[in-house]
């Protein structure tokens, strides 16, 4: 593969996927600057992992995968350094965040915030229609377990939710 071929396929990928990209900046970093710094590492990962990439499974899996595993990793402070040349002219996209105010969506950041890391990851594959199975292959747990997980995900989503409607919120 050469450079440019590369550069085309990273393009087209942060272009077409940028909102999967930046769920899990919201479910993973909280400030600004911090979802700058978290891009900048899943980007730069999504950049060297574009040769390994086989088609054997969906961009949407594969870019699931590399985000969640870098977000995870750098919200324990396992902060890797970044080739800044692979990010060259895309700074602009992490401002180009186009989700509108909505109380009910960040509400729901905030719960996901809140959860542990794999519970975080679980919540924001399952919001993308992700099977079982996929999210087990992505997670590395077996498929039951994700049901009991996403069971109990949905079990005190539903307890919490009743609390902020209760308030008016």
């Amino acid at each position: 593969m050469t450079e440019e071929e590369q550069q085309q396929i990273f393009n087209s990928w942060i272009t077409n996927h940028k909102g999967l990209l930046f769920k899990v900046l919201r479910a993973y970093a909280f400030t600004l600057e911090d979802q700058e710094d978290l891009f900048q590492e899943i980007v730069a990962q999504v950049w060297r992992s574009i040769p390994n990439f086989r088609q054997e499974s969906a961009v949407t899996t594969w870019l699931y995968r590399i985000a969640l595993n870098i977000a995870i990793s750098w919200s324990s402070k396992e902060k890797k350094k970044i080739d800044p040349q692979s990010i060259d002219g895309i700074e602009h996209l992490i401002s180009e965040n186009d989700i509108s105010s909505d109380d009910r969506l960040e509400w729901l950041y905030g719960e996901i915030k809140n959860m542990n890391e794999v519970d975080r990851s679980l919540t924001l594959l399952l919001l993308d229609g992700f099977s079982y199975k996929e999210m087990a292959e992505m997670i590395g747990v077996s498929e039951s377990n994700i049901g009991v997980k996403i069971h109990r995900i949905k079990k005190e989503l539903i307890k919490r939710s009743a609390k902020y409607e209760y308030h008016g919120v």
